[in-house]
């Protein structure tokens, strides 16, 4: 699987780098190894770990091998997006 990070995945990969300390790795790791992956709008998934008191979520596009990040964000509302 290879990992394609959009400009914009990038911006906001940076942002919660600072806000919250969530590095590129641990991002790519939320993408290799999930703790779920859930639907997302249109074509899009999302891969989301617990990472703290939170979720971090990483949507994207699949295309054959290639999984295209389209953005990174961490959240509180673990009971509004986790699905036991």
């Amino acid at each position: 699987m290879d990992i394609v990070w959009t400009t914009h995945a990038e911006e906001r990969q940076e942002q919660w780098n600072e806000k919250r300390g969530i590095t590129r790795n641990e991002s790519e790791d939320v993408i290799g190894n999930p703790g779920q992956v859930v639907s997302g709008h249109g074509d899009a998934e999302v891969a989301q770990k617990r990472g703290g008191p939170g979720l971090i979520r990483v949507p994207f596009v699949q295309e054959g091998s290639e999984r295209i990040l389209l953005t990174v964000y961490w959240t509180s509302d673990v009971d509004k997006y986790w699905n036991d």
